[in-house]
C-alpha cells in the first residue's frame, strides 16, 4: 500500500522554489470509523477539501471512489496495525528523499493532508531502536502541517513546522495559538482576482489581535512563511458557499455581500 501522494496543485508551486511536497490523506473527520480530526467542526467538515479534485469525482448515484476508499484503508491500517503502518509510512518516506534527489529538488512531507493527527505522540521503531516520533527519526529533513489541535507537544522539534487553523467557533484558541507565536491560517471568501486584505482582526470575549495578512495560496510551504501572519487562503470548492463562519469576510467584502443582499431583495 502506497502511502504518500504528490501532484495537489498547490503543492506543485513549490517546486519553483526547489521543494517537492508529499502529502498524506487519510479519512478526515469520523468517514473511516475513527476521528481524525478531534477538533473539527461543522464548518470545516462541510468544506473540507477531501472532496476537492480527484477525490470529489463520483459516478452517478454513488457517494465514494476508489479515492476515498484507499483513504478509508489507510486510515484503519493506522488504527488497527501501527507498526505496519508506520513501517510502510519509512519506505515512502525514504522512496522519497531519493526521487526528489534525482528531480534536484528538497523533500518536503505534510502528514496531515486531509486529517489532524497528532504525529509527535506515536513512537517509532526500526530494528531494535525505539524513536519518540517520525521527526525525531528523519531528522534531517522537513515536516509541516496545520491544526486546530491547540498546546501540541512540538517544542523542540525543529522540522516540525505547525500553522495554527482558523474555523468557525474556535477564535478563543486562535488567540491563545497566535499568543504563543504560531501563525494562523485563515480562508477568507475572496474572488482570487482580489488581493487579500492587508490586515485582518480576531477577537473573543474582550481578547484580540491585528496582524499583517500573508497570502498563503502562492505556496504550501508554511515553513517559509514570515512569522507573526495570518496566513490567508482563498475559499475553495464547498468553501465558496460556506455560511458557518469558517470562512472570514473582510470588511469591504461584508459590504459589497451586504449591498448584494439588498440589491436581491428590492428586485423581488
Amino acid at each position: 500500500m502506497k502511502l504518500l501522494s504528490v501532484g495537489n496543485p498547490k503543492t506543485l508551486k513549490g517546486m519553483a522554489q526547489g521543494y517537492n511536497t508529499y502529502i498524506l490523506h487519510l479519512a478526515p473527520y469520523t468517514l473511516s470509523g475513527k476521528n481524525t480530526c478531534p477538533k473539527a467542526t461543522a464548518g470545516c467538515a462541510a468544506a473540507c477539501l477531501n472532496t476537492a479534485g480527484r477525490g470529489g469525482m463520483f459516478k452517478r448515484g454513488e457517494n465514494t471512489n476508489t479515492i476515498q476508499q484507499a483513504r478509508i484503508r489507510k486510515t484503519q491500517l493506522f488504527y488497527n496495525n501501527r507498526d505496519e503502518f508506520m513501517q510502510l509510512l519509512v519506505k515512502d518516506i525514504n522512496l522519497a528523499i531519493k526521487q526528489s534527489a534525482k528531480l534536484g529538488l528538497i523533500p518536503v512531507f505534510r502528514l496531515n493532508g486531509t486529517s489532524d493527527i497528532s504525529w509527535e505522540k506515536y513512537p517509532l521503531t526500526i530494528g531494535n531502536i525505539t524513536y519518540s516520533n517520525i521527526f525525531n527519526y528523519f531528522g534531517h529533513v522537513q515536516f509541516y502541517d496545520y491544526t486546530k489541535v491547540l498546546g501540541r507537544k512540538v517544542f523542540g522539534i525543529k522540522n516540525y513546522h505547525l500553522t495554527f487553523s482558523a474555523a468557525d467557533g474556535n477564535d478563543a484558541d486562535v488567540i491563545k495559538a497566535w499568543r504563543s507565536g504560531m501563525n494562523i491560517a485563515m480562508v477568507f471568501g475572496i474572488k482570487k482576482t482580489l488581493p487579500m486584505p492587508d490586515y485582518y482582526s480576531v477577537s473573543h470575549r474582550g481578547n484580540s489581535f491585528y496582524a499583517p495578512v500573508f497570502n498563503g495560496d502562492e505556496s504550501d510551504l508554511r515553513f517559509l512563511d514570515p512569522r507573526g501572519v495570518i496566513v490567508g487562503l482563498y475559499a475553495k470548492g464547498k468553501a465558496k458557499k460556506d455560511t458557518s463562519g469558517f470562512v472570514k469576510y473582510p470588511t469591504f467584502m461584508m459590504k459589497a455581500r451586504s449591498e448584494e443582499h439588498t440589491s436581491e431583495l428590492q428586485s423581488h
